[in-house]
């Protein structure tokens, strides 16, 4: 330290002060003000990206606000059209439980009208049978009564007799 303060030169030191005001004068004129420049056009870039990102995420908070709506609006018509599809298949189920039961009750009615007629079919089948087994029967037995003379003025007169009686 004492090197210094023994080469101390009062002309070299106003010299370098000379010096250094010119510089500052000239960085002031030409580089300053360029710098300050750029650095407020940096510091405005950036507070215009800070207010683009915050318009971004409270565009985002929007969009998501949105989306829950659109989502809470999508599950209730989601569960409407669920319940009405459980009540259209509810009232399917029921129209064709109603429309069977109508059928089967038209079934049995046919079914009943067609054993009524296949019974009365039999019966008059079964009568004709019964007529024509009695005519064989019958005219079986007069042959055999008129076969005999004897046998038949006994059948002429009791007929006869049932005839008067009568």
């Amino acid at each position: 330290m004492e090197s210094l303060l023994n080469d101390f030169s009062v002309g070299l030191f106003f010299m370098q002060a000379f010096i250094l005001l010119i510089l500052i004068v000239l960085m002031r004129k030409f580089a300053w003000k360029p710098i300050l420049d750029a650095l407020q056009t940096r510091e405005d870039g950036i507070k215009t990206a800070l207010e683009s990102a915050e318009n971004a995420k409270l565009e985002m908070q929007n969009l998501q606000a949105n989306n829950e709506k659109l989502l809470q609006e999508a599950r209730l018509e989601r569960e409407l059209m669920l319940k009405e599809a459980r009540e259209i298949k509810s009232k399917m189920i029921e129209d064709a439980k109603t429309e069977a039961q109508t059928e089967a009750s038209k079934l049995v009615v046919s079914a009943q009208v067609a054993i009524e007629n296949e019974k009365k079919a039999a019966i008059a089948e079964l009568k004709m049978q019964v007529a024509t087994l009695s005519i064989e029967i019958a005219e079986k037995v007069v042959r055999e009564e008129l076969s005999n003379k004897d046998k038949q003025m006994k059948l002429v007169e009791s007929m006869l007799v049932e005839a008067t009686l009568n």
